[in-house]
């Protein structure tokens, strides 16, 4: 007891002495006293770790030792109390030596992964003492956490991806909510964070992809005034993560599931003047030759996309792609009647063919048989199109009389359901009978979208629908404000959902409702959840990393 006791009063002799020292430097046994200290009693070190980065500035000569004996006091695994303290002091290793800063700032990213709450705490505010010294330097010191391993010191793969998660979650729980606070001079750094996400993203999930880029949308570098080569740069940096300059293998899921969730992802952007050109390129040299090879569950997912972004496709995107749809077209629209064609395929298609057809509607002469006059060489009306214009309105009719016959099947079977609604009994059976009829309910609106899209197309001059008054059947419909009679121009996407079930991270994020907003619901559950694939190296073929799976 009584060696306890001399050790802190030895201690506290050090203290008081450089306290009272003009020239702290000259007092170097002191510091070196306090430093030994520390490997002394639980109170002993308690109170070193208060005076070693007290005194820390004034000894240059002893900074690697009494560092490295505060970062021993960091790890004493059976004194929580010491741990605590020692973590609270490490801020002031870098107040006024910002040398240090960088390696502060690495060794509380490491401490993130801390187990106990009191523990975790400290971490975090030792954190954000230490941005708010030096935010640019501690946010680059931050980021080297989160980018791929070959990049990190010789560390363990499970430590370092856990270390990587906290680091990522610290930044969207503590970092982003206080971006006004903190990135200041405000220009300057929010370019600064943005070169960071962009050196950062060669080896992230889904869900992680998504924070970064909903934080990049909420910085004022990209806002409402943003001038529109800012607003490219956003849509660089999908293209960047949907790997458009690599050869597409239909057999690789993980690429066509990224693919299409950057596309969708990429569209906000689209409507605001960036150009999707280089998607729509890659969709139609890389992807439509072998769209039949695709995996089932992705086909409708890609045409829902491709139909939005049609919208928004340039005159040049709609010559070129336009074959493909066309082609594409006439095999889901059969030509003769049958019982299975999907609606839902061919009303994204048929949107995505006006669309294109209204941005160069001569191109349709020689795909369609049509006589549209435009005064330019491509229209070749000296040429008979006549046999494709006969199969292209007969395969229009076919699908008419089986959307009509569908409609008909769909509205009695609404009715039938209606009928078993009442009469149901438990809640599972009431829930069940509800997805039917919701079901229902997408199916009927996709029947009459396609009647109302094929009547016109029926004459030799179609006029092409080049608006939105065809409210694609998978999204809600616009509610009016009041007595205006708005159309669906200026409605959002539904919102993105941030739980999941899937245990494997997806590359990228979506919006929820229907089948082709499954990918952000399970993509989040990487970075909030279930943690990450630990199948890594599948996509090492692009040189991307370890690359997190996919699917």
């Amino acid at each position: 007891m009584a060696d306890v006791t001399d050790d802190v009063e030895k201690l506290y002799e050090f203290g008081e002495r450089l306290n009272e020292a003009k020239d702290k430097s000259q007092h170097r046994q002191d510091y070196e006293g306090i430093i030994a200290a520390a490997n002394g009693s639980v109170k002993a070190k308690q109170l070193a770790a208060q005076l070693i980065p007290k005194f820390f500035k004034f000894f240059p000569q002893l900074a690697e030792q009494a560092l490295d004996q505060h970062i021993n006091l960091i790890e004493d695994y059976q004194e929580l109390g010491v741990r605590v303290q020692a973590i609270r002091g490490l801020p002031l290793f870098c107040k006024d030596t910002p040398e240090h800063l960088s390696k502060i700032v690495d060794i509380l990213g490491q401490l993130l992964v801390a187990g106990e709450n009191v523990e975790r705490d400290a971490v975090h505010k030792a954190l954000m003492t230490v941005l708010r010294q030096d935010v640019k330097t501690s946010l680059t010191a931050l980021f080297k956490r989160i980018g791929s391993i070959e990049d990190q010191s010789a560390e363990d793969l499970s430590t370092w991806d856990s270390i990587r998660k906290k680091v990522l979650l610290f930044l969207r729980d503590k970092v982003f909510p206080l971006k006004m606070e903190l990135l200041v001079p405000q220009e300057l750094m929010e370019r600064h964070i943005t070169t960071l996400v962009k050196q950062n993203l060669q080896d992230v999930t889904a869900a992680e992809f998504k924070m970064f880029m909903d934080f990049l949308k909420s910085l004022s570098l990209f806002g409402h005034n943003a001038p529109a080569e800012r607003i490219q740069e956003l849509v660089e940096i999908i293209e960047g993560q949907a790997d458009l300059d690599a050869q597409f293998d239909v057999s690789d899921a993980d690429h066509i599931e990224r693919f299409i969730s950057c596309l969708s992802m990429a569209f906000p952007f689209f409507k605001m003047g960036a150009s999707g050109s280089k998607f729509l390129n890659y969709l139609n040299k890389q992807i439509m030759p072998v769209f039949d090879k695709l995996p089932e569950q992705w086909k409708l997912d890609l045409l829902k996309n491709l139909a939005e972004c049609s919208l928004c496709a340039t005159t040049q995107d709609s010559r070129q792609l336009l074959p493909s749809v066309v082609q594409l077209l006439k095999k889901y629209m059969v030509r003769r009647k049958i019982e299975e064609i999907n609606y839902t395929c061919i009303e994204c298609l048929l949107y995505t063919f006006h669309h294109l057809a209204h941005k160069t509607p001569n191109a349709t002469n020689s795909l369609c048989g049509y006589k549209i006059v435009t005064g330019q060489p491509s229209d070749r009306l000296g040429e008979d199109f006549s046999e494709q214009y006969k199969d292209f309105t007969e395969r229009l009719s076919t699908v008419e009389d089986l959307a009509r016959a569908m409609i008909k099947k769909l509205t009695q079977g609404m009715a039938d359901q209606n009928k078993a609604l009442a009469a149901a009994k438990t809640e599972e059976e009431k829930d069940a009978i509800k997805t039917q009829k919701q079901n229902a309910t997408f199916a009927l609106r996709a029947c009459n979208n396609i009647l109302a899209m094929t009547q016109p197309l029926h004459t030799k001059t179609p006029k092409f629908i080049g608006d939105q008054k065809i409210n694609l059947s998978w999204k809600e419909v616009a509610k009016p404000s009041g007595p205006s009679t708005a159309t669906t121009a200026g409605q959002k996407r539904p919102a993105a959902t941030t739980n999941g079930s899937s245990s494997n991270p997806l590359k990228k994020g979506r919006g929820v409702g229907g089948m082709q907003h499954q990918l952000v619901n399970k993509a989040f559950s990487g970075i909030y959840g279930g943690g990450r694939s630990s199948g890594r190296g599948g996509r090492s073929s692009r040189g991307r990393g370890r690359g997190r799976s996919y699917h």
